[in-house]
């Protein structure tokens, strides 16, 4: 009788799956990240041979030089990272810690980027985990987020002879915790400025009206969010918005921009921003929202303008993450 190969076993593996980011700001990288991002057929959902001569011959030569500009923004100098990658990796390790299991092992992906999630499954599968934990660190339901983070991972177990078992965390826009550390988060940064906002901005990523009207649930996951926190903050009005829209189709309405530029017309002048959509401040929360959308607020006639932190890696989105997982295994 052959002697089978030595297998590693009986480990429990949750991956803590983010959206992505380039390996570092210059332009090979940006359009390396770009390309991969822009070529998932549930981002995208046109023509695919007229949209891969769109993206290689037009976007693809334009536009990584405007994003390179944004993450260099934000980038963090000091850590040579973007703040995305930082905070996912803190989310993970704070996880790790108050998940006390010796046959659990915390790791983390990104769904375009480095680390990739094939490369992470291949690690666990290695390190014996035969259960599979996977937690994609998207709050609302959407296709072109949840569902393809599950394609990929779908996609990495196909090519794999000893598949682990599987479990995917579904969405959790309505969690109590999630709320609860939502509007942790409003009161904290209310108690460290000194004006009222006479209005909270709730700014999540718009997608295409299109995917909307062929029955994608994030819009009404988003307005449940919103509702929420409001049935538990009820001091200053909040208004759901939607940011980081290109191309010329209609996305979700009402955009984030456009509605930054007229409030001061109709009388709003100090709006704070939160952004409950996003688990890790990036590109989109940071110079989107802070660097552009208050720009342009205070020279529409704002007189102040802020944004709450994503929840990052704060006490109350440890608790949140670390039940998330508990519960699943």
């Amino acid at each position: 009788m052959e002697k089978h190969p030595e297998v590693k076993f009986g480990k429990t593996g949750a991956l803590i799956i983010n959206l992505g980011t380039p390996d570092s700001t210059n332009w090979l990288d940006i359009r390396k990240y770009l390309k991969e991002f822009l070529s998932d057929r549930r981002v995208i959902e046109v023509n695919p041979i007229l949209w891969k001569i769109i993206l290689n011959v037009i976007i693809l030569n334009l536009r990584p030089s405007k994003t390179a500009k944004a993450y260099k923004e934000i980038w963090m100098k000091d850590r040579d990272m973007s703040p995305l990658l930082y905070y996912t990796q803190m989310q993970t390790q704070k996880v790790s810690g108050l998940i006390s299991n010796e046959n659990l092992i915390i790791d983390f992906a990104m769904r375009y980027g480095n680390p990739s999630i094939k490369s992470k499954i291949k690690k666990l599968h290695e390190a014996g985990c035969e259960n599979l934990v996977i937690l994609p660190l998207y709050p609302q339901y959407a296709a072109a987020t949840t569902a393809t983070v599950c394609d990929e991972v779908y996609r990495t177990l196909m090519e794999m002879r000893w598949q682990p078992s599987l479990k995917i965390i579904p969405h959790y826009e309505s969690n109590p915790l999630y709320i609860d550390a939502l509007v942790n988060s409003i009161n904290t940064k209310l108690a460290g400025i000194n004006w009222k906002p006479d209005l909270i901005l709730a700014s999540y990523h718009g997608i295409p009206k299109k995917y909307f009207d062929k029955g994608d649930p994030y819009h009404c996951y988003c307005h449940k969010t919103t509702r929420l926190i409001s049935e538990k903050f009820t001091f200053i009005k909040i208004k759901t918005t939607f940011q980081s829209r290109f191309g010329p189709e209609e996305w979700l309405k009402p955009y984030t921009d456009k509605t930054l530029e007229n409030l001061p017309n109709e009388g709003v002048k100090n709006v704070l921003a939160i952004c409950p959509g996003f688990s890790s401040d990036c590109v989109e929360t940071l110079e989107e929202i802070l660097i552009q959308g208050k720009e342009s607020f205070l020279e529409a006639g704002g007189q102040n303008f802020d944004m709450i932190p994503c929840l990052n890696d704060n006490d109350d989105h440890i608790k949140l993450l670390s039940n998330l997982i508990k519960k699943n295994i």
